[in-house]
């Protein structure tokens, strides 16, 4: 009815993989060890796949001085990492160290035109744009090294941050180009100035990330109490730039989502309209003995329709916690009759709907 296509990906193996992270086969074997402890066990699966991108449009600028590479970017990081991703792409792309790299994010001055983070966008859109720029500086650059070297612009090539003539060892860095665009009087005229390049990108096909998670509880028959036992996910986000940082935004969004399933809950008054959840006091938020340890993974899946393969990895957690939690705790209570449970799942609500599973038989 959207008459989109996805471009890739592996959702049957996502699955296959994901439960054998999650031993699903072995579960029966545990719902009965928790019945010997008042337990009861439950095991769901969610397989999910979005679409990213919101705003499709992205601006970047690389500018190069005397012995850095500015990298003004329009997205907004908020924790996810984006720097050192950014960073890392650039310095590979131009042959430099990591700590020469300096990102400036979401300064109007600077670049008065940026799209923000938000719907996974940043990875897949602002690094396009980042390394279009790049290779601007690269092409600018090329000039400026042939007249420098005396050779045509064809002879020169680029690589590990230098520009060298083809075949010989005559050779001048990246930032001595920089330096000499910014200073020579003797350079063509259209050469001079700041040694920099910028790219307006836009998308013309979203990306898809998609994966398969699953989540194990036991419930405390006498009390409702939930315990998150066993999370295992695969994740298909497409190229990984960097793996601690995915894992990072995945581990995070999984407690965000469970924090969502089992504790969070916004109240109003119902007759004034005042928020009477407003403070930590009131707004049960996840801690660290709330979730379990995660067994985690990725599905590298390449993106068809952008340069660099990414699909983006900023919500696979978030999307997907809240279901499989759910899921997880109404199969625990199936011998009850539960099919359904609003969130938060609270002890309290978990033993109405027990007693009423009761009193229904």
């Amino acid at each position: 009815a959207m008459g989109t296509t996805y471009d890739s990906g592996e959702f049957e193996a996502n699955m296959d993989t994901a439960m054998k992270l999650a031993d699903w086969d072995n579960h029966e074997t545990r719902r009965q060890a928790a019945a010997k402890k008042g337990r009861l066990s439950g095991i769901a699966l969610s397989q999910y796949i979005e679409t990213t991108a919101g705003n499709p449009t992205e601006s970047a600028e690389v500018e190069i001085t005397d012995d850095q590479v500015i990298v003004r970017v329009g997205t907004q990081p908020m924790g996810q990492g984006h720097d050192t991703s950014f960073m890392q792409l650039i310095s590979e792309k131009l042959g430099v160290d990591f700590d020469a790299v300096v990102i400036d994010t979401s300064d109007s001055d600077n670049l008065p035109s940026g799209g923000g983070s938000h719907g996974s966008r940043s990875s897949h859109i602002g690094s396009v744009a980042t390394l279009n720029s790049s290779d601007e500086v690269i092409a600018k650059g090329t000039l400026i090294a042939s007249e420098m070297l005396e050779t045509a612009a064809a002879d020169i090539e680029f690589a590990e941050g230098a520009f060298r003539v083809a075949g010989t060892d005559r050779t001048v860095s990246l930032f001595d180009i920089a330096r000499e665009a910014r200073t020579s009087t003797t350079l063509s005229e259209e050469l001079r100035g700041p040694l920099s390049g910028s790219d307006t990108h836009t998308i013309e096909h979203w990306s898809y990330p998609n994966g398969c998670h699953i989540c194990e509880v036991e419930i405390e028959q006498d009390t409702g109490v939930v315990h998150v036992l066993r999370y295992c996910a695969i994740d298909d986000v497409g190229k990984v730039i960097n793996p601690l940082l995915v894992a990072g935004q995945v581990h995070g969004g999984v407690g965000q989502g469970i924090g969502q399933a089992l504790l969070e809950h916004t109240v109003y008054d119902p007759v004034s309209g005042q928020l009477i959840s407003g403070s930590f006091m009131d707004y049960t938020m996840p801690r660290a003995d709330d979730l379990p340890m995660m067994n985690i993974d990725t599905n590298e899946v390449l993106c068809k329709t952008n340069l660099l393969g990414v699909k983006g990895a900023g919500e696979a957690g978030a999307l997907v916690a809240p279901p499989v939690v759910i899921a997880a705790i109404t199969d625990a209570l199936r011998d009850y009759g539960v099919t359904h449970i609003d969130m938060p799942a609270t002890p309290e609500r978990i033993w109405q709907a027990m007693q009423q599973g009761q009193a229904a038989e």
